[in-house]
């Protein structure tokens, strides 16, 4: 029995996919994009609430990173059970969930009351290792660094907030934004339920009546370090891309002394561009290999933090007739630009580091995938924190750029190492190569193993084969 061809084939990272997957890829993007809105709302509301309760930088950090914190401890979880009862009733109740809390907000007026608010809005951030599990699903191997780039792309749901959430406070005050967010995110949620599939494993599985693996069997990949190594990358790509759209408002009215109005709008010019090209960053990893992304995205960062570390800075030299000031500050625009070209390649980041998971863990997709999103989320939690702490004790603004300079310099130095072990152990020939291409005429060529078999004159004069034993 032969089958016609389907009257328009897929393209990108639609081609090779099971049925549905293009409708699942778009709904899901689309609910993501409307959680992370919701999950990083502290941005421009907690400027508004710091200032009507008198908090510390540290207190605002604590309470901008609460919601980070919840969504980073449930991924976990919420990603196991995505493969064991599917991505689409997880993502349902997570976010309804969600829309609770933050409408719980809108009514708190005491700072505990908020951060306990703050602790159920946080859900909305769970629901991308659900999201990760449910969409993977759908794709060939080779696609999903794609398929899962343009699912992360919901990301651009901070752009969003921070552009649009200043208007609306300005307008209704901060309250009416959580329960505007709030009615939009319970909306999105039951479009993605309704309109999208189960996952085609989910599917055979119920058809077969067969059980999904052992919960806790679920767990195991996670104790290897190589998963942990991956979630360092992701502690910086991701974490430090959802401290930075937090902190940046702040950040913008203290240093260039800029309404909240405009601060809102320059954070979405870093966020919208770091969200909108984690597309092209699964695409790239696609192509090129996740390695290579990761090196180049890591090299950047290193150059951009450091430029973006140096504080404002006056000087006074003793000149020929008498002292010479000046002063070296990095203005507005340098820093945007240095600012948006390091998103840029945090989304390449990010969208790399979850072409390796399926690859290295195609059963295990909501666990290892999970654990990766918890830590990056972490970061997204402890960042924030530390850049208040950090302003309040050592009271130099550029500290938070220091502090993901040593961040990024540390997840480089750890993967340069861990590949060469890796390519000296799986190549011992490389053990004999020369430290630099110049010493190669230093270094004699090894002789070579014998042939298998000998000539015969050789054996005739008594020579003994000792070559292929050296």
């Amino acid at each position: 029995m032969t089958h016609a061809p389907s009257p328009a084939a897929p393209s990108g990272a639609d081609q090779g996919a099971r049925p549905g997957a293009r409708g699942a890829l778009s709904l899901a993007t689309i609910s993501f994009m409307g959680a992370f809105a919701v999950w990083t709302i502290f941005s421009i509301i907690g400027i508004k609430i710091k200032k009507d309760l008198g908090l510390t930088d540290a207190e605002f950090g604590l309470l901008a990173g609460t919601p980070i914190l919840t969504g980073s401890l449930t991924r976990v979880v919420l990603g196991v059970m995505a493969d064991r009862f599917g991505g689409r009733i997880v993502n349902l109740i997570v976010m309804l969930l969600a829309a609770a809390s933050t409408v719980a907000l809108s009514f708190a007026h005491t700072y505990p009351m908020m951060l306990l608010a703050a602790l159920g809005l946080g859900l909305a951030g769970g629901s991308f290792a659900a999201g990760v599990a449910y969409v993977s699903k759908f794709f060939p191997k080779e696609k999903q660094g794609a398929a899962l780039g343009v699912y992360g792309a919901g990301n651009v749901g901070a752009a969003i907030t921070n552009f649009g959430a200043p208007f609306v406070m300005a307008a209704v005050g901060w309250e009416n934004v959580a329960r505007i967010w709030a009615a939009a995110l319970v909306v999105l949620a039951l479009v993605f339920f309704f309109g999208a599939k189960d996952e085609p494993e989910l599917a055979s599985r119920r058809a077969a009546k067969t059980k999904a693996p052992p919960f806790l069997a679920q767990f195991a990949p996670l104790t290897k370090l190589q998963v942990w190594r991956f979630s360092l990358y992701y502690f910086f790509n991701f974490g430090a891309f959802v401290a930075l759209s937090l902190w940046l408002p702040r950040y913008l009215v203290g240093v260039y002394h800029v309404d909240l109005k405009t601060a809102g709008v320059l954070a979405a010019c870093f966020s919208l561009p770091a969200a909108a090209f984690r597309i092209f960053g699964g695409w790239l990893a696609d192509r090129i290999g996740a390695r290579r992304v990761m090196y180049t995205t890591f090299s950047v960062a290193i150059i951009a933090t450091f430029l973006l570390s140096y504080p404002a800075t006056s000087y006074v030299v003793d000149g020929i007739k008498g002292p010479i000031a000046f002063r070296i500050a990095t203005s507005l625009p340098v820093f945007m630009g240095i600012l948006i070209t390091l998103g840029f390649f945090m989304s390449l980041g990010m969208a790399a580091v979850f072409k390796h998971i399926p690859v290295y863990y195609p059963k295990d997709i909501g666990a290892v995938g999970g654990l990766v999103g918890m830590i990056g989320g972490l970061g997204g939690f402890v960042l924030p924190i530390a850049f208040g702490a950090m302003n309040d004790i050592v009271h130099v603004w550029t500290s938070c750029f220091m502090l993901l300079f040593v961040l990024v310099a540390t997840a480089l130095t750890w993967m340069t190492f861990a590949i060469r072990h890796m390519e000296r152990t799986r190549t011992p020939e490389l053990e004999r190569l020369p430290e630099l291409p110049e010493m190669v005429d230093l270094h004699p060529a090894e002789p070579t193993a014998a042939p298998a078999s000998p000539q015969p004159s050789a054996r005739r004069r008594g020579a003994t084969p000792k070559i292929a034993a050296e």
